[in-house]
């Protein structure tokens, strides 16, 4: 029996999801066919079915992933020596993608798919939930440096990041002229403003 090398395995795979992830963007979940995602990826339907049983199991899979990937991230960051720089960093990481139109329209379908597909909503809320926690961990981390506002509450605080982070995809989403960097940019003077602490009485 030949062995598998895991290495190619997780490329293959990789390139698989990131040519679906096109497919869905530009044609949505339902109207996308095996076929497309075959034609995207270069692939036979037979090599497609090997790594995925099933077309929603393409789909699901390019949301899991981010998720686990998102997660892993931020829970590296929870070391940066500087948790404020880690935790500015992490919007970058949140908004980074926002430049590419296939993302927008992909978040887009994300939305449309988890309104009808009950165990794929319960996917990206779990994603969302992890998410809000490593960004209220590193919120706490700051508080605890002195380096934000320790009266606002740590999970406030993660949920109003991920509501900006939101805002911005949605503004990019409606207009695609939009100079996101600058846009995120603004984004975390706002954060600054927002999380910085009260001075000291008598300063």
């Amino acid at each position: 029996m030949r062995k598998v090398d895991p290495a190619k395995h997780a490329a293959k795979r990789q390139a698989i999801l990131d040519a679906a992830a096109g497919c869905f963007a530009v044609k949505g979940f339902e109207k996308t066919t095996t076929a497309d995602l075959c034609r995207a990826a270069g692939i036979s339907s037979g090599s497609l079915f090997h790594y995925f049983p099933t077309k929603r199991a393409v789909f699901s899979a390019i949301f899991a992933e981010d998720g686990e990937r998102t997660a892993g991230y931020l829970g590296e960051a929870l070391d940066a020596e500087d948790p404020l720089a880690a935790l500015f960093a992490a919007v970058d990481h949140l908004t980074a993608e926002m430049t590419e139109p296939v993302v927008v329209q992909l978040v887009l379908e994300v939305a449309a798919q988890a309104a009808r597909d009950d165990e794929f909503a319960a996917l990206i809320r779990r994603n969302e939930a992890a998410t809000r926690d490593g960004l209220q961990a590193l919120v706490q981390r700051t508080a605890d440096a002195g380096l934000t506002d320790p009266s606002i509450p740590p999970r406030s605080a993660a949920n109003w990041i991920l509501a900006l982070v939101d805002a911005l995809l949605s503004r990019a989403n409606m207009d695609p002229d939009l100079d996101v960097a600058a846009e995120r940019a603004t984004l975390k003077l706002i954060l600054t403003r927002f999380l910085r602490p009260e001075p000291a009485a008598g300063r």
